[in-house]
């Protein structure tokens, strides 16, 4: 995708309707990460509008973050205690923070966002200079299992139809690069809108390939945040790295 920059993924526009989409895992990730941060502190990489940390800081951790883009932070700020938490700007590849962390965590296919592998590298080596000791790494990504089956290594699809909006996803998969360049395309009466977002994804292997150059290991994954065992045919996975 020429001239993009992952910031123009969450600008003020995408900030705007980035809440929209309920989930619905909330719950089952911040207890997960709860328990996992064992009362320590805790750092969300990309911590946008605050989905996870917030809920997650209730629960009476220390919860920082990082993120790149204002426009979601402000978001983060508007909400209830969202001024309360610390939160850097900055590349989350940097992981451009002082301190070290019981729990350093990041959700939502999030780690693909770095669209290069040495930035996805350089993310686990700096993940790994914070960790405490006993500390641990959490990611939750998707399994790209779906894309080697693409027609042509490109889609469209349908996300909404209705009366006054339709919003298709079209996505170009480039398998050599290991890059999924998307917009999803909002289409009214008023005009067209494009929210455009570059991924580069990684397998699960490879992960823990660059989990072992940082001097992490896979300790355990799941399909899910409900502890799902993870199998070739899960979708999603969340692996936890430590020493």
């Amino acid at each position: 995708m020429r001239h993009y920059r992952p910031v123009d993924s969450f600008d003020e526009a995408a900030a705007e309707i980035y809440d929209d989409e309920v989930r619905g895992d909330e719950g089952a990730t911040v207890a997960f990460l709860a328990e996992r941060a064992r009362g320590g502190a805790v750092l969300e990489l990309a911590v946008g509008t605050g989905r996870i940390a917030l809920p997650l800081a209730a629960t009476g951790v220390r919860v920082d973050g990082v993120d790149l883009s204002t426009h979601m932070v402000a978001k983060l700020r508007a909400k209830p205690g969202g001024e309360l938490l610390s939160v850097t700007i900055g590349d989350f590849a940097d992981v451009p923070v002082d301190g070290r962390y019981a729990l350093i965590y990041v959700v939502y296919n999030t780690l693909f966002n770095l669209i290069n592998q040495d930035d996805q590298v350089r993310c686990f080596e700096n993940v790994a200079r914070h960790l405490t000791d006993d500390g641990c790494f959490v990611i939750e990504a998707f399994v790209p299992t779906y894309l080697v089956r693409l027609r042509d290594d490109q889609y469209v699809d349908a996300e909404h139809v209705g009366v006054d909006r339709v919003i298709l996803d079209v996505g170009r998969h480039d398998p050599v690069a290991q890059l999924l360049e998307e917009s999803h395309v909002h289409l009214t009466a008023k005009g067209t809108t494009l929210y455009p977002i570059v991924c580069r994804y990684a397998w699960p292997s490879e992960l823990d390939l660059m989990a072992r150059l940082a001097g992490l290991r896979l300790i355990e994954r799941w399909a899910d945040w409900e502890r799902t065992p993870f199998s070739s045919t899960s979708r999603n996975h969340i692996s936890v790295y430590g020493r």
